[in-house]
């Protein structure tokens, strides 16, 4: 791969999976931009829910779209000019993301500005439906998994070192909702591309998923 080159680098899968923790480690690695698209919903779902908008009111969810500003720095997301890092990732936001994410004309605006970021300079970009509709024509696509225990275990184990008080049968149930919600919505629902290779991280260390897609970048 040469250094010159622009790339895209998309990796799709389920929450709780890896993805992001391996997209972020792949971007480390090769030196090249990590753009968390979870994120981005997490934020609006963020907004939504501090103003009380139901996720079912679309004209409401319409008019706060209109008006918010996302935007990655230094690897941290932005929502209107503030760090949100740290506020959006509670079952609650999850939830929120996973309701405005079904809707199509929030998938629109937010993929289209994800598509410009990408067209800009090499990225590594996760998601849920990366590489089917956000970049199609990606060279690397991966599709992360892992079974539904060992991603609510992953989950459970993250939310009680932030404090969070919550057991381990409530976050798998959020797992399975959530999976649910993304994989039955209208609007680009989670499925793994024809072309993307799916890796089962059940037993498998960050490490050694970063080894692997870093190894396929730099042997192209």
């Amino acid at each position: 791969m040469s250094n010159k080159e622009v790339f895209q680098i998309a990796i799709d899968g389920p929450s709780g999976a890896g993805k992001s923790t391996v997209a972020k480690a792949v971007a480390r690695r090769l030196g090249i931009e990590y753009i968390d698209t979870g994120a981005m919903y997490r934020a609006l779902g963020l907004k939504l829910l501090e103003r009380g908008v139901a996720m079912d009111d679309e004209e409401a969810v319409r008019r706060v779209l209109a008006e918010t500003e996302i935007d990655f720095r230094a690897g941290s997301i932005f929502l209107d000019g503030q760090a949100v890092e740290h506020l959006i990732r509670t079952p609650e936001v999850s939830m929120a993301a996973s309701a405005c994410s079904a809707l199509p004309f929030v998938r629109e605006k937010l993929v289209a500005l994800q598509q410009q970021l990408g067209a800009r300079k090499s990225v590594v970009m996760d998601g849920r439906d990366i590489c089917a509709v956000v970049f199609p024509g990606a060279r690397f696509k991966y599709f992360i998994t892992a079974s539904d225990e060992e991603r609510a275990r992953r989950r459970y184990l993250e939310l009680l070192e932030k404090g969070e008080q919550t057991t381990f049968e409530e976050v798998l149930a959020a797992i399975r909702a959530r999976d649910h919600n993304d994989m039955t919505r209208a609007a680009s629902p989670l499925v793994r591309a024809a072309d993307a290779e799916e890796i089962d991280t059940t037993g498998m260390s960050i490490d050694q998923v970063t080894d692997y897609i870093c190894a396929q970048v730099c042997g192209r």
